[in-house]
């Protein structure tokens, strides 16, 4: 597998083709999902080989939003299938792949430790420090697609989020939950 290779291609792509007023779903998301992975893959200790897969899907996972945000998990798949292999990605491992990628569709329902470290992953800002300039940028994304308008709806739709959001692995509970606890207590005290 030409692991670096698929990778330069697709943030490549990315970072010329996606529409520039996504200020969410942008490179810099897939750039954080990566880190976010790899992070979490070393703590759960996965081996080199499962760990090039992960960070696969990560670098794919939103390339959909080049089509458009509706059902862009499948388009990621779609796009990971088409382009994979011609970096040598053979197609057992691209299904690998794409399990992880739907395994970031909400509701999240992984159904193997990869898919939950790629999971715990997408949505490992939730429980950081920059978790309100990171959901800044969503609820920008958002209004200007016109799913939301106010600030207060925004902040209800995060606490709903939250409260349903849980993470998966040892790692990702240990390091983010409790953090994750005390964005949700501050965005509740900012409801009217």
């Amino acid at each position: 597998m030409q692991f670096e290779n698929a990778g330069k291609f697709i943030l490549n792509k990315l970072s010329k083709e996606l529409p520039k007023r996504l200020s969410y779903h942008s490179v810099e998301h897939i750039l954080d999902v990566c880190d976010a992975a790899k992070l979490i893959g070393e703590q759960e200790k996965i081996s080199d080989e499962e760990m090039k897969l992960l960070l696969t899907a990560a670098w794919y996972h939103d390339s959909g939003f080049l089509k458009g945000a509706k059902d862009h998990e499948e388009e990621s798949c779609r796009i990971a299938k088409e382009n994979l292999p011609r970096f040598d990605y053979p197609p057992e491992k691209i299904e690998r792949i794409c399990g992880m990628i739907m395994a970031t569709k909400i509701p999240q329902s992984p159904k193997n430790h990869l898919e939950e470290i790629l999971a715990d992953a997408d949505l490992d800002y939730l429980g950081r420090d920059d978790f309100f300039s990171i959901g800044d940028k969503l609820f920008n994304e958002l209004s200007i697609f016109g799913f939301i308008s106010t600030e207060d709806e925004w902040n209800r739709l995060q606490v709903r989020f939250l409260e349903s959001h849980h993470y998966f692995t040892e790692t990702a509970i240990k390091l983010r939950k409790n953090k994750k606890e005390e964005h949700l207590a501050l965005v509740k005290s900012k409801i009217r």
